[in-house]
């Protein structure tokens, strides 16, 4: 379980695998490149941090990580997240909050939690991502179109505010290369898929600023000389003070970083028919952003789109995340001078086509004409994402989650007095009905259909108060009762305690679930109403209740003489 991909696809590593590792390493790094920038200056931060995220959370998840095939770094995902924490407590705040989400992340995979946040529902996750989609495309308005205007406000509705009253300055130059950028990512892949579209716009969006001299705005323009060196290991300053205003940040870096990682090593499973160790993975996603945030970078996670690219270049060990991460560090080293050159307007785009592939607009339109229980959850993720923020948005949009399959679940329990036509009627298709069995006078049968738990049992205590003379016996029939709980257990003691004072004995019908007969055992029910009264088939408990009436009339003719 907590045993590195490499160490085991290193037993039979043959040369030829070696260099279509390599070839896919190399190719997915040149995708990773302008992204890793566009990504850091999208998030509030320098862009050599994105290029060091990379370099570093890439090398050690694929090398420590629970899947063959898994790309890690920086991550639109984070976006978001990042702006909002860099702006609140500034660069500082990022680290030790990122290192936090390191230590947490590694935590969830000692506690083996890898696969109960694949438990997410699948709703929630396309709301919170279409709402981060969103929240990226209008981040990047202002350098898509070049707009004279100051700081981006952090509100979604302040941002269209403050672009529609700076929308007579559009920087006409700008809105040109970002178009012609969208069409080049856009259109690229029908060409070739070996090179992205996205390396070939910034090459020649950047040569095309250079030559006519364009009076746009670049990244040198914007932050300033590109540091090409690797920066020196520091550890954050860790106080008691910091960590408590930092833990609620780190916890919400921590979760995405732990869903979108499990989410990539599922989909890279699909495509290459493997099977990825989730805790494993978690561990190196916490390892990663802790070396991450000590080299100064930014949060990293599985990256979906950079997996699918290695795996469709031949990648299928981590030896090709590992090359991937060698040669952005070779870039960074050798040519990280020319990328103060890169034009905004073209980050901008390309980092609208990236809000375009999250936004997963076919699979929201899907689930809003689905089943009518997704759709709460989708819209309500969807909207707090944008107008609040991401964790409190995950939280309501759990408890909905919740809430709606506890009110399905109801309505799958049920709770019914039985006589022969009324079990006719319910049972068609069963050959187990009341036709069957010679019920005795004086006994009634009730069955609970479903999981006997919180949400349902007050239909069983309605079910129980129809009976208006109280029988000999009452038989509860539980053979369809998969689950019970703690007030489940509680009804039943109430019912037997009711039946107790009314002089009707309670008898217990086709307990079959083990986890049931657990409970009742467990909780001292099964001794109060006794071994003899809890039957394996309805015919035992029939033949039960005509021992208890036959024992009831010896006992009232013997009382009489």
């Amino acid at each position: 379980m907590f045993r590195p991909k490499l160490f085991d696809t290193l037993k039979n590593y043959s040369r030829q695998q070696f260099i279509r590792d390599s070839l896919s390493g190399l190719i997915v790094g040149i995708v990773a490149l302008p992204l890793a920038i566009a990504f850091a200056i999208a998030s509030g931060v320098s862009p050599e941090k994105g290029l060091v995220t990379a370099v570093i959370a890439g090398f050690i998840i694929s090398a420590l990580g629970g899947s063959r095939v898994q790309i890690g770094g920086p991550t639109g995902a984070f976006i978001v997240i990042v702006y909002g924490i860099v702006a609140q407590y500034g660069i500082n705040g990022l680290i030790i909050a990122t290192f936090i989400a390191g230590v947490m992340l590694i935590i969830m995979g000692v506690a083996r939690l890898g696969m109960a946040i694949k438990f997410i529902p699948y709703p929630l996750i396309v709301g919170f991502t279409s709402g981060i989609a969103l929240i990226i495309f209008s981040s990047q308005v202002k350098d898509f179109l070049g707009l004279n205007m100051g700081a981006v406000p952090a509100d979604f509705s302040d941002k269209w505010i403050e672009y529609a009253k700076h929308l007579k300055t559009i920087n006409w130059n700008a809105l040109i290369l970002a178009s012609l950028t969208l069409l080049t990512v856009f259109l690229w892949p029908k060409l070739t898929h070996k090179i992205p579209g996205s390396l070939i716009a910034i090459i020649l969006t950047t040569l095309a600023v250079q030559w006519f001299h364009l009076p746009v705005e670049t990244i040198g323009s914007r932050f300033g000389k590109i540091s090409s060196s690797f920066p020196h290991p520091t550890i954050p300053d860790l106080s008691m003070t910091t960590i408590r205003h930092l833990i609620q940040p780190a916890f919400t870096i921590a979760l995405l970083g732990g869903i979108e990682s499990l989410l990539s090593a599922v989909v890279a499973d699909g495509m290459i028919g493997g099977n990825h160790r989730s805790n494993m993975e978690l561990v190196a996603q916490g390892a990663a952003n802790i070396f991450s945030s000590i080299f100064g970078g930014i949060p990293a996670t599985g990256a979906i789109a950079r997996t699918a690219t290695n795996i469709k270049n031949g990648g299928r060990t981590p030896v090709s995340g590992m090359m991937h991460a060698l040669t952005l560090l070779l870039i960074m080293i050798f040519f990280g001078r020319w990328v103060a050159w890169i034009p905004m307007a073209t980050l901008a785009a390309i980092l609208v086509y990236v809000a375009y592939n999250m936004s997963e607009w076919e699979s929201f339109v899907s689930i809003a004409k689905g089943p009518k229980t997704d759709l709460p959850v989708l819209l309500t993720t969807f909207l707090l994402t944008i107008l609040v923020d991401l964790t409190f948005a995950i939280e309501i949009g759990m408890l909905i989650a919740a809430f709606l399959f506890i009110r399905n679940m109801i309505k799958f329990s049920g709770v019914t007095a039985l006589t022969k036509e009324l079990d006719e009627d319910r049972n068609s298709n069963d050959s187990d009905t009341l036709e069957d069995y010679a019920i005795p006078n004086n006994v009634e049968v009730f069955e609970i259909t479903g999981p006997l738990f919180f949400g349902a049992a007050y239909k069983f205590k309605d079910a129980i108060r129809i009976i208006e003379k109280p029988p000999k016996v009452l038989i509860i029939r539980m053979r369809q009762v998969p689950i019970i709980d703690a007030t489940g257990i509680k009804v039943i003691r109430e019912v037997y305690k009711e039946s107790k004072h009314r002089g009707t004995k309670l008898v217990l019908s086709e307990v079959n679930n083990a986890q049931v007969m657990e409970e009742l055992r467990t909780s001292r029910l099964l001794f109060a109403i006794g071994k003899a009264n809890v039957t394996k088939t309805l015919q035992d408990a029939l033949n039960r209740s005509n021992d208890i009436i036959e024992d009831a009339k010896i006992h009232k003719v013997s009382q009489v003489q």
